[in-house]
């Protein structure tokens, strides 16, 4: 009598790269809702009784929390994904985020229970931080993974796109809100709805998710038995390599995105009034050119391969954060919605298409959840998470000047650029 091996269940590509859009549309939409509050609410809700530059440094503190829990999430995620599967623990961080979101909808402030306001806040933040940590890696290889031949690239884009999509949901029903509701009323109850939302998103997105399954490569990693008892630990001691030059990858490109769509709304509060609407429009306008934008850098670099453009991105975007303290401080509106465009459309997608492709290309199958996930998160925290924070710092420390911010921006960009020659070439 001969036995067979079972044939490993496939989704096909388009439904797995759809499932991982939606998804992380989903987790972008809460991530980058606490964030669009942090600098435009969170201040007099829950740090009233401070200066003004002191409640700056405070909510920016309590965003950078979230991405401080990001590698932790990344670990955890990881040993999971790498052992149990991708699908499942995509399912998990799904429904940590929907949670963790909602109860921050719920949250008592300042004026009502003093100082564990505050707490409560950073804790939520930092659950918000392990979800976020856990979703990329596995929502990317659920894409790259089903990918047909030659087009890596353009299907790992789709849960990129979930970053924009995720920014334009959270950005447009925060303003729909703010608008119906007017200042006094949004302040006082209406800044809650948008986080409440998420727990209608997070049912549909679960719907989704449940009816995927993980890829061929890894099912059959799981048949012959080669699953790695110890996963991050395995991918720290046989690619560190890869691991270091994926966290270089990340530094430009997150923190680009964050001081252009997180920093800047405060920064142009300074010029333009705190009831100005320049930076949400800027952030809107370059969110739905990002649904076009990321997927064409990405197929661009299954062509001519993923470091050409991440070179070219690490380049571009120290001009860009220069055109957009100069239309800032020349107080042009549209000037600040061009360079803002120019930053996240031009330089920051053209690192951001080919990512997920690049970064599941440098890691083989048993390892490359805790791989690709250690790469994105903690490039995310060094960068992404700080880098509100340091910028809020080094523009009291340069007497309001925004050049010592460009310096530091400066620094990521040469680490980045560094990182694109150095890694290896994977696209052919």
């Amino acid at each position: 009598m001969t036995t067979t091996t079972p044939v490993p269940q496939r989704t096909a590509p388009r439904t797995a790269a759809l499932g991982s859009m939606i998804g992380t549309t989903i987790e972008w939409y809460d991530f980058y809702l606490y964030a669009t509050a942090t600098a435009l609410i969170f201040k007099p809700l829950f740090f009233p009784n401070i200066s003004s530059t002191a409640g700056t440094l405070a909510t920016f503190a309590t965003y950078a929390a979230g991405f401080g829990a990001r590698p932790v999430g990344a670990v955890i995620s990881g040993h999971l994904g790498d052992r149990i599967g991708r699908r499942a623990v995509l399912v998990g961080a799904l429904l940590l985020m929907g949670v963790a979101t909602t109860a921050i909808g719920v949250l008592p402030t300042f004026g009502q229970v003093g100082i564990l306001a505050p707490a409560l806040l950073v804790v939520l933040r930092v659950v918000q931080g392990l979800a976020v940590g856990a979703e990329w890696g596995g929502a990317a290889l659920l894409s790259v993974e089903h990918a047909p031949p030659g087009r890596r690239g353009l299907f790992g884009s789709f849960p990129q796109i979930g970053s924009p999509a995720g920014m334009l949901l959270a950005t447009g029903i925060y303003a729909a809100v703010r608008g119906f509701a007017g200042d006094d009323e949004f302040v006082s109850w209406a800044w809650r709805l948008p986080f409440l939302v998420s727990i209608v998103l997070v049912a549909i997105g679960l719907v989704i998710r449940l009816r995927l399954t993980d890829a061929p490569e890894f099912q059959e990693v799981k048949q012959r038995n080669e699953i790695a008892r110890l996963p991050v630990l395995e991918v720290l001691r046989t690619q560190p390599r890869n691991v270091l030059l994926t966290t270089g990858l990340r530094l430009s490109q997150i923190g680009l995105y964050v001081l252009l769509t997180t920093y800047s709304l405060t920064y142009l509060q300074t010029g333009f009034g705190k009831q100005s609407q320049v930076g949400l429009v800027a952030v809107m306008v370059c969110s739905a050119l990002g649904l076009i934008s990321t997927p064409l850098w990405a197929h661009l670099s299954d062509r001519y391969g993923r470091r050409p453009f991440y070179l070219f991105g690490a380049v571009a975007g120290v001009l860009a954060l220069v055109l957009f303290f100069v239309a800032a401080d020349s107080g042009s509106k549209l000037g600040v919605v061009l360079a803002i465009v120019f930053g996240v459309n031009v330089a920051h997608d053209a690192m951001y298409g080919p990512q997920a492709a690049w970064f599941g290309e440098l890691f083989e199958a048993r390892v490359r959840y805790s791989g690709v996930s250690l790469g994105y998160q903690v490039g995310a925290v060094l960068s992404g998470g700080f880098a509100p924070l340091i910028a809020a710092a080094l523009l009291v420390a340069g007497g309001g000047s925004p050049w010592l911010i460009v310096i530091y921006f400066a620094v990521l960009a040469v680490l980045t650029f560094a990182s694109a020659l150095f890694a290896k070439e994977t696209a052919r």
